[in-house]
């Protein structure tokens, strides 16, 4: 394994206190404990699903490291997908809570132009990934 891999897993591998931190917040607004929020069930919704995206995509950063180390894809590249699987997650995650910010929103803020962002983002990482895996050396 590259030190480049190790030091992306070990980053990556580290955020998820933060992510657990932010089930912790979610299930005290899921049973009712947070209701001075005053949260619609829109901004409920959102949160659960930036929180459920957040987890999953940090998972496949991981799983695509080895992937990405196996891949026939040149330097700057691997860097580029290696860098796009947990930019993705930050993004997609990050652009479900923050659409969802505001007082009594029932619709996405002009924010959810991030989770586009982050959703293109991982599509790069996706197929680049794919083509360099396919790639003949």
């Amino acid at each position: 394994m590259t030190q480049e891999t190790k030091k992306m897993a070990g980053i990556i591998i580290l955020t998820v206190p933060s992510i657990a931190y932010g089930g912790y917040f979610l299930l005290l607004v899921l049973s009712g404990q947070a209701q001075e929020l005053a949260l619609t069930d829109f901004q409920k919704s959102m949160f659960r699903a930036g929180h459920a995206h957040a987890g999953v995509l940090i998972i496949l950063a991981l799983v695509a490291l080895p992937y990405i180390e196996a891949s026939n894809l040149g330097k700057t590249w691997k860097l580029a997908t290696r860098n796009s699987f947990p930019l993705a997650a930050v993004l997609m995650s990050g652009g479900f809570f923050a659409s969802a910010i505001g007082a009594g929103l029932n619709q996405p803020n002009q924010f959810i132009v991030i989770l586009y962002l982050g959703a293109a983002t991982l599509i790069f990482g996706l197929v680049t990934l794919g083509i360099g895996l396919l790639k003949k050396p």
